[in-house]
């Protein structure tokens, strides 16, 4: 199968690209460098046009006519040529990216509305199937900054320390993550359309400018809270991944805060309210943590590195039960409440492991409680 992309080095475009490559489908990309020849060459024997070229910010407000109608209109001539040339052959699905703008009186909404019409009647007049996305603001990786995409820049500035504008904090927001406009456009492959049908790409997520702003300046300071957003969150989820992808590449990596003594060192790594918190320790030879037990919080040790023996004790028992764990088996070891425990570490070298709480630490209700496991006092 052969498809055809115009503003195949746009936002949209070059997802698109991306994805219909890995599917195995032969591409052609189109975009304003291009030649009438380039055109051509790519409608040519094409079963799908994706049609998202287009102008959103011109110099001069006639560019909107020229940038959004034009060259759909460029497209259809190109599609008729190569019609001309090989008669009898299937006319080529043409797929196009509109706006939830069309509705809005104003030079942007008035052309993408133009460009619906134009696509409408040559649907008509050639047989041609088509398929119109309006589509809201999108967002996601590559999307280009201090453009046309407040997600971006949001993402981009805030992510460097630099300052964002706010109009009006309450004014409302209607985004569509990349992904799935680009499963959208693919799944036209194989859902094609009897004429031409108006589609919408689910699912959106409506929120205000002020609560945008606000969540994606939480993801900067979480290397600080060390808490991730609540994942179960679909818009989160997606917002999150989208604002890694505007860190430098030197950014990638940082530093966390790390508690040294005598016994190792020990660092928070991730925490959330609905999920708890991960941390890490290197423990030393010979040395014992823990000795603690809680009445609602649970745990989870698993040994990465080195030699341990995991002890429990009932509260108010006697039995002492042992779990040897190390870092080749990979073994985690649950620690219910009730139970005082302690970790030792018996071997030669130090000891690394990664713990799992069921709950953030609070210090106002740390659910902790010093008890030792066989009497003696921990180190």
């Amino acid at each position: 199968m052969k498809t055809l992309v115009t503003g195949a080095k746009g936002f949209i475009g070059k997802n698109l690209v991306v994805a219909l490559r890995r599917a195995g489908t032969e591409v052609a990309g189109i975009d304003v460098d291009s030649s009438s020849d380039g055109l051509l060459a790519g409608a040519a024997g094409t079963n799908v046009v994706y049609h998202l070229a287009g102008v959103n910010r011109p110099e001069h407000e006639v560019e909107f006519q020229t940038g959004n109608v034009g060259s759909l209109e460029a497209l259809f001539s190109a599609i008729d040529h190569c019609a001309t040339t090989a008669p009898g052959a299937a006319r080529p699905l043409i797929v196009l990216s509109s706006s939830t703008r069309a509705e809005q009186d104003n030079p942007y909404g008035r052309s993408k509305l133009a460009a619906e019409k134009a696509l409408q009647n040559y649907s008509i007049r050639t047989g041609t199937p088509a398929v119109i996305y309006r589509l809201p603001g999108v967002f996601g990786k590559w999307c280009r900054p201090n453009y046309n995409s407040v997600v971006a820049t949001f993402c981009h500035n805030i992510a460097r320390g630099l300052p964002i504008a706010i109009s009006d904090p309450n004014n409302g927001l209607e985004l569509v993550y990349i992904d799935e406009v680009v499963a959208a456009f693919i799944m036209a492959l194989s859902t094609p359309a009897q004429g031409i049908e108006f589609r919408e790409v689910k699912p959106t997520f409506k929120l205000t400018l002020g609560e945008l702003a606000k969540r994606i300046q939480s993801f900067k300071q979480s290397r600080q809270t060390l808490q991730v957003p609540d994942f179960a969150n679909p818009f989160y989820k997606r917002l999150y991944a989208t604002y890694l992808s505007y860190l430098e590449p030197e950014d990638l990596a940082y530093s966390l805060p790390v508690r040294a003594d005598a016994r190792g060192e020990l660092a928070e790594f991730l925490k959330q309210p609905h999920f708890g918190q991960l941390f890490i320790s290197r423990t030393r030879p010979g040395i014992t943590r823990g000795n603690h037990c809680h009445h609602t919080k649970s745990e989870k040790f698993l040994v990465v590195e080195g030699e341990a023996v995991i002890r429990f004790r009932q509260i108010g028992g006697e039995d002492i039960i042992e779990h040897r764990v190390c870092g080749s088996d990979f073994k985690p070891v649950d620690i219910p409440p009730g139970y005082t425990h302690h970790i030792e570490n018996v071997g030669a070298g130090d000891l690394i492991t990664l713990f799992w709480a069921s709950e953030m630490f609070d210090a106002d209700k740390p659910d902790t409680y010093f008890e030792s496991v066989d009497g003696e006092t921990a180190v």
